[in-house]
């Protein structure tokens, strides 16, 4: 299951809010243990601009999206 989260400062520390939805469906309480895989959402909207302003064509941008893929 993935969801969208915020950090918020909580203290010192950061903190996500998980949706009532996520509780309710899985039967959390306080103080269960649970496992959150963190990824960074990218910010690829410049990049995107590109292609709608016709400065890159589709293949420049599947070429350089695809740049690192097999190292």
């Amino acid at each position: 299951m993935t969801i969208e989260a915020r950090l918020k400062k909580w203290g010192n520390s950061m903190a996500i809010i998980v949706p009532n939805e996520i509780i309710t469906e899985k039967k959390l309480k306080e103080n269960d243990e649970i496992i959150v895989e963190v990824f960074q959402k990218a910010d690829i909207s410049h990049t995107l601009g590109l292609i709608k302003k016709r400065k890159m064509s589709g293949q420049e941008f599947k070429d350089m999206v695809r740049k690192g893929w097999n190292k």
